[in-house]
C-alpha cells in the first residue's frame, strides 16, 4: 500500500514538474513573439520615418518646379497640395484592400510560420 502511494506522490510530482515547464515554454514563446512584433514595428517605424523624410522633401522639390511653371510660389504647392488630396482619397476608399487586409495577413503570416517552425523542431 505504501509503495502505492509512494508511486502516486512520484507521479504528482512529474505531473506538477510537466506543467511548470509546460508553462516555462508558454512564457518563453509569449516573450519571443513580443519581441520579434515589437523590433519589426521599431523596424518599421524607422523606415516610415526615413520614407516621410523623402517625400517630404521631394514634396518641397516638386512644389518649387511647379512654382517655376507657373510663376507663383503658392501655385506649385497648392498643386502638390491638390495631388497629396487625391491621393489621400483614393488611399481612404480602397483602405481595406490595400492597407488593413496585407497588414492582417502578414501579422497572421508572421505569428503561424513561427508555430509551424517550433512544431518542426519538437
Amino acid at each position: 500500500m505504501e509503495k502505492t502511494f509512494a508511486k502516486v506522490e512520484e507521479m504528482a510530482d512529474h505531473v506538477k514538474e510537466y506543467v511548470n515547464n509546460h508553462i516555462s515554454a508558454v512564457k518563453l514563446s509569449v516573450a519571443e513573439k513580443t519581441s520579434a512584433l515589437l523590433a519589426n514595428i521599431i523596424a518599421v517605424t524607422i523606415a516610415l520615418l526615413v520614407f516621410v523624410m523623402f517625400v517630404i522633401f521631394s514634396s518641397v522639390a516638386v512644389a518649387f518646379a511647379f512654382a517655376k511653371l507657373t510663376g507663383e510660389y503658392y501655385w506649385g504647392f497648392l498643386i502638390v497640395a491638390g495631388i497629396y488630396l487625391l491621393i489621400g482619397i483614393l488611399v481612404w476608399s480602397l483602405k481595406e484592400r490595400i492597407l488593413r487586409m496585407p497588414i492582417m495577413n502578414a501579422i497572421l503570416q508572421q505569428l503561424f510560420n513561427e508555430e509551424e517552425d517550433s512544431d518542426e523542431n519538437v
